[in-house]
């Protein structure tokens, strides 16, 4: 037996694991399957569904695998027949207090409480009994909760409280009237939910889901007047496969415009561009604020979670927050501006409808600040989830469609745009553009590996320019206040910083396809499709910004020069206090 290790057996198989590991652990690294509910790993592990339960030798009773650390000589059955039974027997009492509507159910097909009734051969329940019917809240721009189909597995209260310790719903009242719910019953809407949608990549069934856009961008697309334009952000390439059956981060950057073309879009175009904008704005900006002595450090801007995270919990930092807009943002206000000139199209008759890998960002197309000359740069947003499903009712088969290319001329885009959907991302591609300005040539250097990965908190200095630039790169809003605690403090002297909401960045944003808590144990979800990002930036034949001749071209025609008054007029808003609830 190797050191710092116990020998076990389980279902008859004498496996050696580290020590310190649970039971459920020890089991899934040896191929054994023990089925779970409430287990969120690192999330959620408070064993309160007990369908992980099993039978130990030497101990009465059943023993709850996700919560019970192994021990030498421990012998462990996963599947007798009392076993079994009594799984049955919880899964029936689960499903006795859960509204079955699933052939309508969003989660149709892709729910963990649906897989347990297959496995266990649940064809009818037992213990039907009186359900509570809860008022389903609507009325966030962003997610819709239904506390019917609530089980009660707390996965998305420990993704809110302990992942993103935000807190906007917990676990309210005891017994029968037990339910996962907002401080007094009130909307996501009216409490410090920032809308990053964690707690729907947690929930393993429908009690939470993104607000679905899907039937209004439908009807635009067939009205005749309208001129519908869309846009789809970089780290949906690296996972809308992923709803059609294909590897954990498989690139289909060439799928997308062909399935967006037969879907009916008039033109498709590429967020990417977008993000080259944004670096070109973002980097003057940081140099702005380095040579002149500005509010220092420069936080970036992107992510409308993490603003309006910083809006609710740090509004006498808000100074420190780029004023850009976020790509598709910017984007929208370019179609509808630049484009719709050049090409004479009434602005007024153009629908921009921009795919995301985020929830948040359907919240961010409706903040007031997010128009110009009377019109909203962005008019709806769907999900990576939500373009699959418009692409499944088109009856594309996506797998098998061939590779096309974005329309011109806003399909142009950079290796440094792609890679915004990975944490460090948008940091590595300002880097980039900032440190050829500063040097007044091209570095050549386009690789900043101190900022990669999937760490939640990662630091480094660059010297650019003879100069020490200190930068850190947050992922997840847990981190985010660390960082924000840190500068508030004075214990920081960063230059640069920047917030992602979702751990991991836009790859693993809560618009994206929702994996369950088994793969996610076995795979890291996140640094599959960010290498599959890093894939795309490596063969790009233009990896800077900078570098990008239509949006030079852009710039010569329209904007002027990055940060002039009518690019800051388009391509830049502002951000304000918003009152914080206090329970």
């Amino acid at each position: 037996m190797e050191n710092n290790s116990v020998s076990l057996t389980i279902d008859n198989k004498i496996i050696s694991v580290p020590e310190g590991i649970t039971i459920l652990e020890a089991a899934r690294l040896n191929g054994i399957d023990i089925p779970t509910l409430c287990f969120l790993k690192e999330i959620n592990e408070i064993g309160d569904c007990r369908m992980c339960i099993v039978e130990v030798e030497g101990r009465r009773g059943f023993t709850t695998s996700c919560i019970t650390k192994v021990e030498e000589g421990m012998v462990v059955h996963t599947n007798t027949p009392a076993i079994i039974e009594a799984r049955r027997t919880i899964l029936d009492l689960i499903i006795s207090n859960h509204h079955m509507d699933c052939l309508t159910c969003v989660r149709d097909g892709n729910c963990e409480l649906q897989d347990l009734a297959k496995k266990f051969n649940m064809t009818e329940v037992m213990f039907e009994g009186e359900k509570i019917d809860y008022e389903i809240d609507d009325k966030s721009p962003s997610i819709v909760k239904d506390l019917n189909k609530c089980v009660l597995c707390r996965r998305c209260v420990g993704a809110c409280k302990k992942m993103q310790e935000i807190g906007a719903i917990d676990s309210m009242n005891r017994g029968f009237e037990s339910c996962v719910s907002t401080a007094n019953g009130l909307s996501l809407n009216d409490v410090d939910c920032t809308f990053c949608g964690q707690c729907i990549e947690a929930c393993p069934v429908g009690a939470l889901r993104e607000k679905d856009s899907t039937e209004e961008v439908w009807a635009k697309i067939r009205d005749e007047e309208t001129y519908t334009i869309v846009q789809t952000a970089p780290a949906v390439r690296a996972a809308l496969g992923e709803e059609f059956g294909l590897p954990i981060g498989t690139e289909v950057e060439g799928k997308m415009p062909t399935a967006l073309r037969a879907i009916g879009f008039d033109k498709v175009f590429d967020t990417d561009t977008g993000a080259d904008f944004t670096i070109m704005e973002e980097a003057n900006e940081l140099i702005e604020r380095i040579q002149n002595g500005g509010v220092m450090p420069m936080m970036t801007s992107c992510c409308p979670a993490w603003i309006r995270f910083a809006e609710k919990n740090f509004p006498d930092q808000l100074d420190h927050i780029s004023s850009c807009k976020s790509p598709h943002e910017m984007f929208g206000a370019i179609i509808k501006s630049y484009y719709a000139q050049k090409f004479n199209i009434d602005p007024a008759k153009i629908y921009v409808v921009s795919v995301m890998p985020c929830t948040a960002k359907k919240y961010e197309a409706v903040r007031p600040e997010m128009e110009n000359d009377g019109l909203r740069n962005v008019d709806a947003v769907i999900t990576t989830r939500e373009l699959a499903r418009m692409i499944k009712q088109a009856n594309i088969d996506f797998a098998e469609i061939e590779d096309s290319k974005f329309d011109d001329p806003m399909g142009e885009s950079t290796g440094a745009a792609v890679i915004f959907g990975a944490t460090g991302g948008v940091m590595e591609a300002a880097l980039r553009t900032a440190a050829d300005v500063l040097e007044g040539k091209d570095l050549g250097e386009v690789n900043y590996e101190a900022v990669r990965g999937q760490e939640g908190i990662k630091r480094a200095t660059v010297n650019i320019a003879g100069k020490d630039i200190r930068v850190v790169v947050a992922s997840g809003l847990k981190n985010a206040r660390k960082i924000m605690n840190e500068i508030k403090e004075g214990k920081a002297d960063y230059e640069f910083v920047e917030i992602m909401a979702c751990p991991g960045g836009c790859i693993n944003g809560g618009g994206q396809p929702i994996k369950s808590s088994k793969i996610r144990s076995k795979v890291d979800v996140r640094k599959l499709r960010a290498d599959s990002l890093y894939s795309i930036d490596e063969k790009s034949t233009i990896r800077k910004s900078h570098q990008n001749q239509v949006v030079k071209g852009i710039y010569d025609e329209f904007f002027g020069k990055p940060g002039e008054e009518k690019a800051h007029k388009y391509l830049h808003t502002h951000y304000k206090r918003q009152e914080k609830y206090e329970m």
